[in-house]
């Protein structure tokens, strides 16, 4: 009985430890894409929610990808077919498998990247939902006037209006 007991205990241990090699190996092997985020490097208050996200990942460098839209060399067939006039209507962020989120569930992609889950999940929670969406659709129609920028923003590039 003893036998049986201590085989069966040093089982349990040899699993543990073979989980235990596993779990490490897991996290050894190629890590999965970074998130995405495209957004306007032009706008303002686009660019200060941005700088906060990279302060809040630099001891995780690597984990997302900050990709500004506003710069010549933006390319939206690198970026799932999205063109700057597509980014520029809403917030587009491309997950780790390469799913592309727009609006508040963009938000939830990205605050998750970065630390902040319990924000994008209070974003996407469904009391809290239908409010955020409308916020974000007034924000997202009006940004170009409320940063300065016209409507001619929408096509090709543009800059800061300075009066």
């Amino acid at each position: 009985m003893n036998v049986f007991r201590m085989s069966l205990s040093s089982g349990v241990a040899i699993r543990a430890v073979l989980c235990r090699v596993q779990l490490r190996s897991s996290h050894a092997s190629p890590r999965s894409a970074p998130v995405k985020v495209l957004y306007d490097g032009l706008c303002p208050i686009c660019v200060t929610e941005i700088r906060f996200l990279q302060y809040l990942q630099r001891k995780q460098p690597g984990k997302v990808d900050f990709i500004d839209i506003s710069l010549p060399g933006y390319d939206g067939a690198k970026h799932n077919d999205i063109s700057y006039e597509m980014a520029m209507e809403e917030m587009h962020v491309i997950d780790e498998k390469n799913t592309v989120h727009r609006g508040v569930p963009a938000f939830y992609v990205m605050y998750s990247a970065v630390g902040l889950g319990w924000l994008g999940r209070l974003l996407m929670w469904p009391p809290v939902r239908p409010l955020m969406d409308k916020f974000y659709d007034i924000f997202a129609r009006n940004r170009l006037k409320w940063t300065g920028r016209g409507g001619e923003c929408t096509t090709g590039r543009c800059e800061k209006k300075t009066n």
